[in-house]
């Protein structure tokens, strides 16, 4: 006699573009305070006028003892809102 039968959910693998290592929880159109919880980092002034600035988010992604990764990025905001941002590897920070 065979024992009762169950069905399965099949769960479907997240969608590519969720697994990128350059996926960022940003969406244009945020402030610099709702930028910097979804990043989970604080942002640093770079230049600009009040509302329309470049900050800096540095995310230490972890590496190793001799090689430390930290990641970092640049954030455009405009009238206030986020209209853009640009990630820099800085090669040369790893040899000082």
């Amino acid at each position: 006699m065979i024992g009762p039968v169950r069905a399965e959910i099949l769960r479907r693998p997240p969608p590519f573009v969720a697994t990128l290592s350059n996926h960022a929880p940003l969406v244009f159109g945020m402030n610099p305070t709702e930028a910097a919880d979804a990043l989970r980092t604080p942002l640093t002034y770079v230049r600009g006028r009040r509302g329309n600035e470049i900050y800096l988010a540095v995310r230490d992604i972890g590496g190793s003892l001799f090689f430390p990764r930290r990641d970092h990025l640049y954030l455009q905001f405009r009238r206030g809102h986020l209209t853009g941002w640009k990630g820099d590897w800085n090669l040369n920070e790893t040899w000082r």
